[in-house]
């Protein structure tokens, strides 16, 4: 009976209290799985109302970093619309809470088991409503008083321009979320950012092509920073984020600085090699030249080449298609074509080809003669290795053909005046009136290139060491400077104050001593020093070789244009909206181009 009596209790005992515990058990289990969804969703609404808040959990990052990262300007909420929102994952400095999940867990539990800290969850629900509301409405309000103030494509434009601008700043934050992660670590938030870097890569790629942005890149620029709240949480770390922010913005500038020394290398090897096209188109020449009898290689009126009355135009060049623009563009701008004379001096290599292209192309009434500075008794044999003394390695300041404009008087001793052309000039005009320019007793005759906001600008000090006391005794620094490519020279007055001697003299006393860079204008600015006078701007415009943003209408307007630079409108690097004013003057239809394969 006893033990009757004990079993009975027992049982009693075990069924009070299984049903005590059990509604225990079965409640938190339901409050936990609210309190998780609840919590997931309280972090997505805090993240979206933040996002365009430019991360407030990375303040501290962007007031170390503010004065090497310049970012995008976004619009940032008062502190007082959302203050009872961040404290519930923030501290009071702004940092991200490191007890933050626990604290999380027990605040929202405690909000499920009493009705009063659930209302207060329902308003500030309401509150974060309210807040997007007013943002919207102040966005629409700006974007209609924008159409009515400015034209709709100017503000389209603004507007994805702003937003390619935040996308590319998240792509940095993200990038270097992602180097805060473990190698090897492939967590749901590592996924996540990659997915988003590769979707706003898309979009900002897309953004370049078409001004308008899409509604899809848009929303990838949301979730872009709903992903970057979630990893502020993470690495909440700001002196480390600003670190590596400064190493990565520092190897960008590496990166480009190493980027543009190898465009320059490139540009500058590119401007000294001979196209295949032009080796070709020599070549060509070449062979057809041998094949004509001696009788057949000789040019009409060459009575005229010493006549003094006419107008006698030289350039000095080894490439065919430039000598064939120089000469065709002079000769058609021309109003009396019948008084030119034009003078081609090159060497015995591209004599054949020269020759045999004017041979093909006869330039009409005006005269051509074609001279070899091979051909030239009076001109010193050791003259080519004096020059290749010079320390250059580009051979085109080391060429006798660059220097053989300081032997003018030598070249054409019956004449009394003559111009000179560098090969890379277009002539856009007559130029008959050069041949009245009152030179004022001075031998050269030149457009001057000492404004410090012209592209051609050039100081002397430039190519010069002034500080050396040879040079400081005997010239002025600050004197105004002029530019080869176009010069009328007094030949008369040359020779009387034997300014080849003087340049002789120069270039012997710059091997000596490092006294200027090599090449011929500075050689020239102290050889022709106080005996140049200045030519109105309209004569000659500089820098088509070089520089892009001359104004088309000083170009049009110009007598004659100069490609000077390494940027030749024959090369495939050439600047492509000046090629047409040279260009037009080849014969791109002539059968030996076409067989080079030579075309605009």
């Amino acid at each position: 009976m006893k033990k009757y009596r004990r079993w009975q209790r027992i049982l009693i005992l075990s069924l009070l209290s299984f049903s005590v515990f059990a509604p225990i058990l079965l409640v938190s289990e339901r409050l936990k799985t609210l309190t998780s969804i609840g919590r997931k969703e309280f972090i997505e609404e805090l993240a979206s109302i933040k996002y365009r808040t430019d991360d407030l959990r990375l303040n501290a990052i962007e007031q170390e970093a503010a004065e090497e990262l310049k970012g995008p300007k976004l619009i940032v909420f008062k502190e007082k619309d959302f203050s009872s929102v961040v404290s519930h994952s923030y501290n009071e400095n702004g940092d991200s809470d490191q007890s933050g999940d626990a604290r999380d867990a027990s605040k929202l539990l405690e909000a499920n088991e009493t009705n009063d800290k659930g209302k207060e969850k329902d308003s500030l629900q309401i509150q974060q409503n309210k807040i997007q509301m007013n943002y919207r409405e102040k966005e629409q309000s700006n974007q209609e008083t924008v159409r009515h103030d400015q034209p709709l494509q100017s503000q389209t434009r603004r507007e994805t321009d702003e937003k390619v601008k935040q996308m590319r700043d998240q792509l940095i934050r993200a990038k270097a979320y992602l180097s805060f992660s473990p190698p090897g670590r492939n967590s749901h938030l590592v996924k996540e950012l990659r997915m988003r870097i590769k979707e706003v890569e898309r979009a900002v790629g897309e953004a370049s092509k078409d001004s308008d942005l899409s509604r899809s890149a848009s929303q990838k620029l949301r979730s872009m920073g709903v992903s970057l709240a979630k990893a502020s949480h993470v690495f909440p770390d700001c002196s480390a984020m600003a670190t590596k922010l400064r190493a990565m913005a520092y190897n960008a500038e590496e990166q480009v600085r190493a980027q543009k020394n190898q465009e320059s290398y490139l540009v500058q090897l590119a401007g000294r090699t001979t196209p295949k096209g032009l080796h070709c188109l020599s070549m060509r020449l070449t062979a057809e030249y041998f094949y004509l009898q001696s009788e057949e290689r000789q040019f009409p009126n060459q009575q005229k080449l010493h006549d003094p009355d006419l107008y006698h135009y030289v350039v000095f060049s080894d490439n065919i298609l430039a000598c064939a623009v120089v000469v065709k563009s002079t000769i058609a701008s021309a109003k009396e074509p019948e008084k030119i004379v034009f003078h081609v001096v090159t060497d015995s290599l591209n004599l054949p080809a020269i020759s045999m292209w004017f041979l093909l192309n006869p330039t009409g009434k005006a005269t051509m003669h074609i001279q070899s500075v091979d051909n030239f008794d009076w001109f010193p044999t050791k003259y080519n290795s004096i020059l290749k003394e010079q320390k250059s390695n580009d051979p085109r300041y080391t060429s006798a053909l660059n220097h053989l404009r300081f032997y003018l008087p030598d070249i054409f001793p019956a004449l009394n005046k003559i111009v000179l052309f560098d090969h890379d000039v277009v002539v856009q005009r007559d130029l008959s009136g050069l041949w009245s320019v009152d030179m004022k007793g001075k031998v050269n005759a030149a457009v001057e290139t000492c404004q410090g906001s012209e592209s051609s600008f050039r100081p002397m000090h430039m190519l010069m060491n002034f500080s050396d006391p040879y040079l400081a005794k005997r010239f002025n620094a600050n004197v105004c400077t002029w530019a080869f490519g176009m010069n009328m020279f007094d030949l008369r007055k040359w020779r009387r104050l034997n300014l080849t001697t003087l340049y002789r003299n120069y270039l012997q006393l710059g091997l000596k001593r490092p006294l200027w860079k090599a090449g011929s204008l500075p050689l020239g600015w102290i050889t022709f020093y106080n005996q140049t006078v200045a030519l109105e701007k309209r004569w000659h415009v500089l820098g088509l070789g070089y520089d892009s943003g001359l104004g088309l209408g000083d170009v049009e307007h110009a007598a004659v244009i100069h490609y000077d630079g390494v940027m030749k409108p024959w090369l495939e690097i050439g600047i492509a909206k000046y090629k047409g004013y040279w260009s037009k003057h080849v014969q791109y239809d002539h059968p030996y181009l076409q067989r080079c394969n030579i075309h605009e």
